[in-house]
């Protein structure tokens, strides 16, 4: 089989933090995800580009999907950006697909209109299925803040990634994952409850999720400071019972 539809999908955490925290090196979201060729990155959030750069060439990734409009989500496209526009081999683009109104939004933090059209190929998320390269990507709508999104990305028939993004619904993710699928879940509030005017999700909530949903694997992500580790991979087991991991930046998974 060529290169492009054989093997796994491999995820590299690249950043698993939230808006803020005190785990050093836990910058912002941002998962890299390759098979054969094609690299997709699921968001850039605060500090996450330097670890990128480290690992791969930014200037190949194939798609940059942006979950949603918080900060610690996509405020590295900037650095980004200033890469592709003046890095190695520069000039070069990268396709960011997005919810809309996203490159307003990089413009106005330099006041310039047009500074992200310069490097960035902006497209505007929508639900449903598409394409990159070897990878099937669906789109999901989930609750958090506007226009939010999760995703599952796969290739050929092996078990895929579910990334919930920010959401404050699990329900919202049923419709995305497949027995046996890898779930990427935000638990921003720990072992829990969550305040009710905060839609994120925390360890009962995921661990309900993976197991009405038939998951083979969850990898916990998000996790604010203040929490305990180990209590927040307690709530997940008491309703699911497969592996259960908080990931680490630096660490790489095989999706088998």
């Amino acid at each position: 089989m060529s290169p492009d539809t054989a093997g796994p999908l491999r995820l590299d955490i690249i950043g698993a933090g939230p808006a803020f925290t005190d785990r050093p090196g836990a910058t912002g979201a941002a998962y890299l995800v390759r098979h054969g060729t094609t690299a997709i990155l699921l968001d850039l959030g605060q500090g996450s580009f330097p670890r990128l750069a480290g690992l791969f060439d930014p200037g190949t990734l194939d798609a940059v999907l942006i979950s949603h409009l918080h900060p610690d989500h996509f405020i590295d496209l900037v650095a980004l950006r200033h890469f592709l526009r003046w890095g190695p081999r520069a000039p070069r683009r990268v396709r960011v697909v997005g919810p809309a109104g996203l490159g307003e939004r990089i413009d106005a933090l330099h006041a310039e209109p047009g500074f992200s059209a310069a490097a960035l190929d902006l497209e505007v998320l929508e639900p449903g299925l598409m394409r990159v390269g070897s990878m099937e990507l669906e789109v999901a709508r989930v609750t958090h803040a506007g226009q939010s999104y999760g995703f599952r990305l796969a290739a050929t028939d092996r078990p895929g990634l579910v990334y919930t993004g920010d959401c404050g619904r699990a329900e919202d993710l049923d419709g995305l994952i497949r027995p046996g699928d890898t779930l990427l879940a935000e638990v921003s509030f720990g072992p829990g409850p969550v305040p009710a005017d905060a839609a994120h999700l925390d360890g009962p909530a995921v661990g309900s999720l993976a197991s009405r949903t038939g998951a083979g694997r969850v990898l916990l992500t998000h996790l604010l400071m203040g929490f305990d580790e180990d209590e927040t991979i307690t709530s997940v087991r008491t309703a699911y019972g497969g592996p259960v991991a908080l990931v680490q930046p630096g660490e790489s998974y095989l999706l088998d």
